[in-house]
């Protein structure tokens, strides 16, 4: 009897120890206040001020006129990620969740890719999104399955 109390207590303690729930992170998706823009690659960054983040939309998209929405860059930073050219109006980039896991936010994205029977338009896309999240001094994560 003695011998099944302690074990029972050892699972108990095992069990305490698991780790910490990830909490949802709330953002805002930007993507459609900035508008069509390009990038030529696969990319992902954050961004905690608007200078280096105008720089690479300039680079990318010379001669376009770039709008940044309001963002309060004292409280919040910008996470883009874009997949580089596709062949049609077919691909989308939906950003599947934002989670804390304590030590780093994790950004899970999921690209979307057409079907032969899906009724697309054969032309070059550049999906991205753009999402504004709080500021924090944790690293952002890429988590997108399917992707090295």
């Amino acid at each position: 009897m003695r011998r099944s109390v302690v074990c029972a207590s050892a699972l108990l303690i095992v069990a305490g120890c698991g780790t910490k729930q990830p909490r949802a992170v709330p953002y805002e998706d930007v993507t459609r206040q900035v508008g069509p823009l390009e990038f030529t690659r696969i990319y992902r960054s954050e961004y905690s001020a608007p200078a280096p983040l105008l720089k690479l939309l300039h680079q990318m998209n010379p001669g376009r006129e770039i709008r940044l929405p309001p963002i309060d860059w004292s409280r919040k930073e910008v996470f883009l990620v874009a997949t580089g050219p596709r062949s049609s109006t077919g691909y989308v980039l939906q950003i599947e969740a934002v989670r804390d896991y304590g030590s780093r936010i994790d950004v899970v994205v999921h690209e979307r890719t057409p079907s032969l029977g899906d009724p697309v338009t054969a032309r070059v896309t550049y999906p991205f999104r753009m999402i504004v999240l709080p500021r924090s001094n944790k690293p952002v994560k890429l988590k997108w399955p399917g992707r090295p």
